[in-house]
This record gives structure tokens, C-alpha cells and sequence, in this order.
């Protein structure tokens, strides 16, 4: 069973991007990867980014992220503009207020899990024990309470998926940013962590933006922004996003 999705046209803006460009190297090298996107989601939304390899997904959410500098246009996160703060300054709301979900986990394989989940928490100044109690209560939430103490290279695939959500979830972030959180899921851990993203995206204040190519998650979106050629070539939603699925089986 999977997750309704909302209507969310009334909530406010999580994120909002007009006319972003961004290239990469120059002369015969140069590579366009953004073409003047416009892009939104709002809060209380799970919203998916769809499209080839090489479409620019991910520079939109690196943009998006504070992490990738871009040649022109707007992005604005929760209100604020990016381009006025300082590279600091972005820095600082991004640990504020962006949590990351990486495809390959990029978590610390010599020291447990619940040490690598409190790594945001210690990062933002939380004293240690503070930090480790709240990450174990994030790893409970996710259905690892018995492995606290494991490291990451004892944990099965899925596991080590659900311990990056935890570190991911654990500060509260407002947006959520995860890239191919399911690719290399079985479906039945797969729909586990889709639902977990669903439930995090109904929090009040929070957003959850997901690039992928699995089409098994496209039952969990609210929205459906889909990308080709460093373009928006559709934003769906309802009804749309469940044609779209039966052609892309």
C-alpha cells in the first residue's frame, strides 16, 4: 500500500528556482547543464525529479542545496534568497536546515551507527552525550534500535539506507534531499523507505525533494517534476503522476 499523496498548492513555498542556468568547463569543453530552470515545491511535499542520466537533476538539487554555485537565475529556500547570503552563511543554513540522503550512504565505517548519526547533531554544536541519545532515538524510529552499536559494514544494504535516513532526519532538517534513495533496494525495503520519506514530508515545516530513476517510487510523490536535456520538461501531479508510471514500468 502506498502513500496518498496531498494537495499541497496552498502551502508555502519550500523551494523556489526562476531561470537557473549553470555551466560546466568552457570552450570545446563546455557542457550546459541547467537551461533557465523554474522549479518549486512546497511544504508538506514529497517531491520527486525524474529523467535520464545526465539531464541535470543533480545540479539542480546541488544548486538547490547551497553546494554548487550557478551562473544565473534565483533560488530561494524557505524565503531566503541564496545568492545574498555569504558562502559562510550558506554553509550555515544548510546545516541548519538541509539534511542529505547520498545514493551510496557516505556513512563512517569505523565508528558505529550511532556515532554516524550523531555527526550532524555534534557539527551544530549538540554536546556528545545530548547528541548520541537523540541519534538513537532517530535509529529506533527507523526500525534499527538493536543495531546502535553495530558498524556500517555489519549491516545489510537496506540498513545502512535506514541508518543514513536516521542521520539525515535526526537534526530536524526542513528539506530533505535524497538522491536514489531505492536504486539498490529490494522492493520490499525499498517501499519501506519511501514510506519513512512520505511520513518525514508530512511534518509540519518539511519537504522532501527525491531524484531517482525507480519507478516503484512514483506512487509516494505529491509532485512530479520530470527533466530532460537540462530542461523542465513536465510538472505533474494526482492523477498524471499515475499515467505517467504506467508508461514508465
Amino acid at each position: 500500500m502506498t502513500s496518498a499523496s496531498v494537495d499541497t498548492s496552498s502551502q508555502p513555498h519550500a523551494v523556489r528556482v526562476t531561470g537557473l542556468t549553470k555551466t560546466f568547463g568552457s570552450g570545446d569543453a563546455k557542457t550546459v547543464a541547467l537551461k533557465g530552470i523554474d522549479f518549486e515545491t512546497r511544504e508538506g511535499e514529497l517531491h520527486l525529479v525524474v529523467g535520464p542520466s545526465g539531464c541535470g537533476k543533480t545540479t539542480l538539487l546541488s544548486v538547490v542545496a547551497g553546494t554548487l554555485e550557478w551562473d544565473s537565475g534565483t533560488v530561494t529556500v524557505f524565503g531566503q534568497p541564496l545568492n545574498q547570503l555569504s558562502r559562510g552563511a550558506v554553509t550555515a543554513f544548510r546545516g541548519r536546515h538541509i539534511g542529505f540522503i547520498f545514493q551510496q550512504f557516505n556513512l563512517i565505517p569505523t565508528i558505529n551507527c550511532v556515532e554516524n548519526v550523531s555527526v550532524p547533531l555534534l557539527l551544530g554544536g549538540t554536546p556528545r552525550h545530548e547528541a548520541e541519545e537523540r541519534a538513537a532515538e532517530m535509529l529506533k524510529r527507523v526500525g534499527l534500535g538493536e543495531k546502535i552499536r553495530a558498524r556500517p559494514t555489519s549491516l545489510s544494504g537496506g540498513q545502512q539506507q535506514r541508518v543514513a535516513i536516521a542521520r539525515a532526519l535526526v537534526h530536524e532538517p526542513r528539506l530533505i534531499i535524497c538522491d536514489e534513495p531505492t536504486s539498490a533496494l529490494d522492493s520490499v525495503t525499498g517501499h519501506q523507505i519511501m514510506e519513512l520519506l512520505a511520513g518525514a514530508a508530512r511534518a509540519p515545516g518539511r519537504c522532501v525533494i527525491v531524484v531517482t530513476h525507480d519507478p516503484r517510487t512514483y506512487n509516494f510523490a505529491d509532485r512530479l517534476t520530470e527533466m530532460e536535456d537540462g530542461r523542465v520538461r513536465a510538472v505533474l501531479a494526482g492523477d498524471a503522476i499515475r499515467s505517467f508510471l504506467a508508461t514508465h514500468r
